[in-house]
């Protein structure tokens, strides 16, 4: 029987909203919880003990990295599993991490999914392959004072291992990035802040460009986040190294929201060249030629996006990119195309994958209201008829 054992480690302020869900999730999975608390003035510590967890006291310094090295160097565990506190792991999936210890890699990947938005909603988030679990012992440690990341590149050169990292199928949920969160803690100006203190350190890393365009972004701040995230894939390239992907997505996606379509293109294929199995970077190339009303090539970009799906976790991805967004950008199309059946299709799917997306249940009613002759020309036995008519049925109802 395996007898390796599994440290949580975390570092935690003010977090009684949170923490307890999070250690809930994962108490009868781990061999010991270490805490790290750095000023909590609420109940946080007291539901940490509630736990049997481990609870250092470790004075703010302004380094969060320092923080979580400081967590990890008293862990006395085979394996660590690191999590935020507004983080969940599934609890269907927990039972997993006992398994992932068997495992002789140096570090394994989860499936985090990032909710945004007022409220969770599984059809607003974005989702990526992210390390959260390595073997101790190992020289990992956090870098950089926010948006810490492991040495991972370090280590795994050091032991001279495959540079590909396994995604274990384990789900980690988190909330901090929900608008509510966002605003209460004032993350982004904390973040922005914190990280134009990073850039003044020598040798800074071209991430720190990236996550203030990231927060800028979030504030709808575009022309900053646009300047920001240039300097990054700069950065990178001075480097000589090739720029990491979600720094295209950020970019086209600071072009869309601001309406510089003209910007975005052909730029977009450049970037798509780079990621060919990046399905965010074709759906924004879909959106851009569609913008430019070139509907039939746009056309052609979303049905690829429909065949790539949405599974590819080595990318960071925004949920409906490659489901029910692109069927109704596809309808879009077709609409303008004047395939007007076709189209009611393509937005009666698309709702029938995301009860919360109301753009294609709009577009249908439209549809229905100008053309409903379409309609009644479908066979009765029609498929998408049914859907149609049950769509229709059931948002009537929820306006009622």
């Amino acid at each position: 029987m395996d007898d390796r054992r599994l440290s949580l480690c975390m570092i935690v302020k003010d977090e009684e909203n949170f923490i307890e869900g999070c250690l809930k999730s994962v108490k009868d999975y781990v061999d010991e919880i270490i805490i790290v608390d750095t000023g909590s003035t609420d109940r946080t510590v007291d539901i940490c003990k509630s736990f049997g967890a481990q609870i250092l006291t470790f004075p703010w310094n302004g380094s969060f990295s320092d923080a979580r090295n400081y967590g990890l160097e008293r862990a006395t565990g085979d394996w660590i599993l690191w999590l935020d506190a507004d983080e969940v792991v599934d609890t269907s999936d927990a039972k997993k991490l006992r398994e992932a210890l068997k495992f002789d890699d140096l570090l394994l990947s989860v499936h985090l999914i990032n909710y945004y938005g007022d409220s969770p909603d599984p059809n607003k988030t974005f989702d990526i392959a992210h390390t959260r679990l390595f073997q101790n012992h190992k020289g990992f440690k956090f870098n950089n004072k926010i948006h810490e990341m492991l040495n991972a590149n370090e280590i795994i050169a050091k032991f001279n291992e495959d540079p590909t990292i396994k995604t274990v199928p384990i789900k980690v949920f988190h909330y901090g990035y929900l608008d509510p969160v966002n605003k209460e803690k004032k993350k982004s100006e904390r973040n922005i802040g914190m990280l134009k203190d990073e850039l003044k350190q020598k040798d800074y890393s071209p991430w720190i460009e990236y996550h203030i365009a990231s927060e800028y972004y979030r504030l709808k701040n575009y022309n900053e986040a646009f300047d920001y995230v240039n300097r990054s894939i700069m950065g990178f390239l001075k480097q000589l190294k090739t720029p990491p992907s979600l720094l295209y997505r950020l970019k086209y996606s600071i072009l869309i929201s601001s309406g510089s379509i003209e910007g975005a293109w052909p730029g977009i294929e450049r970037a798509v060249t780079l990621y060919p199995d990046y399905v965010d970077l074709h759906f924004y190339k879909g959106i851009i030629l569609m913008v430019k009303d070139l509907f039939k090539e746009a056309l052609e970009v979303f049905d690829l996006c429909l065949e790539m799906g949405e599974e590819n976790l080595q990318h960071l991805t925004l949920k409906g990119v490659g489901s029910f967004q692109a069927l109704y950008y596809k309808g879009c199309c077709l609409e303008k195309l004047g395939n007007i059946e076709e189209a009611a299709k393509c937005y009666a799917r698309a709702s029938s994958l995301s009860s919360t997306f109301i753009s294609p249940v709009e577009a249908l009613h439209k549809i229905m209201e100008n053309h409903q002759d379409v309609f009644t020309a479908l066979p009765e036995d029609d498929e998408d008829k049914a859907l149609i008519t049950k769509i229709l049925s059931m948002s009537t109802n929820k306006n009622k």
